[in-house]
């Protein structure tokens, strides 16, 4: 009777884990590779075990003669992707656990990997873009954004800094944009994530199912060829549009009030995730995405080893009192030395492609 019993049990399992859908989908349609976030109940929130799974997917279609271009997208119609697994970081670095630098290294490598890709690499950005989320798209060819696209970079609120290869493209942003997106973690939503300059393209969310297909159906297409298809799909979308100053220009015209705001914002963040980020984009103003990318391991393992990010990810994710204790407490407290350290070399243990 007791095998019985466990022999039942061992089927019911098998039968449930079984129906367990993969965190991230693989799939070859026609002559496209197709990959698709699929944790839809955590926003497609990003964890290693994803990044092992792309990764080595990514490089083995970039030598597949059969396939010609990749598209990458979010399950469950909210988000891309919201961001990495932040609290299972967190709890790693509690721990003494190496994930703490599993994931940042094997994120990066796959970050550049999206940078340096040689075949057109479509990211369709509909819905929350955040954190991870940006390092799978905006390195990559093409970006397309929706009227449901909300993409952020809000670290510095968590104690930590805009990674996944920000050094790189926020300092070439219009202006002082990228700046001002990786100090306050303001948001960009639909069309302004397009103006702004990350996203390639604009389309609406309703029309994507019918640019994938047709994406999907291009016979040995070339970047000029997915290019035409994106330009003609965003054309639809002209007698839309209506003409907006745009972000850079209403920043210019910041009233009292408005700088008030802002500087309230900048006082909830980490005075060292802001000093951090200052240096993080003056630096990788002058630095391909390699090189960003391995001062920003650097910066990632600084923070494991502080206590901000700790701090930030109880107040904010954990306990949720919105209501940090940073130390340092203010910006004066924290010292250029400190600063500088942080961007150290790691010697044998930095990051390396």
């Amino acid at each position: 009777m007791n095998i019985c019993t466990d022999v039942v049990r061992c089927l019911y399992f098998y039968q449930m884990s079984s129906q367990v859908s993969p965190d991230v989908l693989l799939e070859k349609v026609g002559r496209a590779g197709v990959i698709t976030m699929n944790r839809p109940k955590v926003l497609n929130a990003l964890n290693l075990t994803m990044i092992r799974q792309i990764y080595p997917q990514l490089k083995t279609w970039e030598q597949d003669s059969e396939t010609d271009i990749v598209i990458i997208k979010g399950a469950g119609g909210k988000a891309f992707c919201a961001g990495g697994d932040i609290r299972a970081v967190m709890e790693a670095g509690k721990a003494g656990d190496s994930l703490t630098q599993d994931f940042f290294c094997d994120e990066y490598i796959l970050n550049n990997a999206i940078g340096s890709y040689k075949k057109p690499y479509i990211a369709l950005i509909d819905g929350i873009t955040m954190g991870g989320g940006v390092g799978l798209s905006v390195h990559g060819r093409f970006r397309v954004a929706t009227e449901k696209t909300l993409f952020a970079m809000p670290e510095t609120g968590i104690g930590l800094f805009p990674d996944v290869g920000g050094g790189y493209f926020l300092p070439r942003l219009r202006g002082k944009l990228g700046l001002f997106l990786a100090l306050t973690g303001f948001r960009l939503k639909g069309r302004d994530v397009q103006r702004a300059g990350v996203a390639t393209h604009f389309v609406e969310s309703q029309k994507i199912p019918d640019l994938e297909k047709e994406l999907v159906d291009l016979k040995s297409p070339s970047a000029k060829d997915v290019s035409i298809v994106l330009d003609t799909y965003q054309k639809q979308n002209v007698i839309f549009l209506v003409m907006m100053s745009g972000v850079l220009e209403r920043l210019k015209f910041l009233k009292v009030g408005s700088l008030c705001l802002l500087l309230q914002t900048l006082s909830k963040m980490s005075p060292t995730s802001l000093k951090i980020t200052y240096k993080q984009l003056q630096t990788g103003a002058s630095l391909n995405l390699q090189d960003v990318l391995i001062m920003e391991y650097r910066l990632s393992q600084a923070c494991m080893r502080g206590c901000d990010f700790y701090e930030g990810v109880r107040a904010v994710l954990v306990d949720k009192d919105q209501n940090p204790k940073w130390s340092p407490s203010t910006l004066e407290e924290v010292s250029d030395q400190s600063v500088d350290q942080c961007f150290s070399s790691l010697g044998d243990k930095d990051l390396t492609f």
